[in-house]
């Protein structure tokens, strides 16, 4: 099992993952943008400033700029719910859907190796 994690990067660079779909992307958008995306599987989506204030993936400036990048990529959205217009939520598009359905195909893929 200790090599699950290397033969899943094997898969994950062999099918061009990164390089096709996410190639603008960074390393600190792709950790903000499973943030969000966990936190909207769960429910819980999370607004912008729940986002700034993940100090440990990158500093509140940081995590302001690579929303907007994500947002120019086609990532995330930025949603109103309810009645309060000012809170923004943060939810992946269907393009960072697609992403997620590659990876979890390299994953499979790698247990299945």
């Amino acid at each position: 099992m200790s090599k699950l994690y290397l033969r899943f990067l094997r898969f994950d660079r062999a099918l061009e993952i990164t390089k096709k779909s996410m190639k603008d992307v960074d390393a600190i958008s792709i950790l903000l943008l499973n943030e969000i995306s966990v936190q909207h599987f769960d429910e819980q989506p999370m607004t912008v400033s729940k986002a700034m204030e993940l100090k440990d993936i990158a500093s509140p400036t940081t995590i302001h700029r690579k929303i907007d990048e994500l947002r120019k990529v086609g990532l995330i959205d930025m949603v109103f719910e309810g009645q309060n217009r000012r809170t923004k939520y943060l939810i992946p598009t269907q393009s960072a859907n697609a992403y997620f359905e590659k990876m979890s195909d390299a994953m499979l893929k790698a247990v299945e190796y």
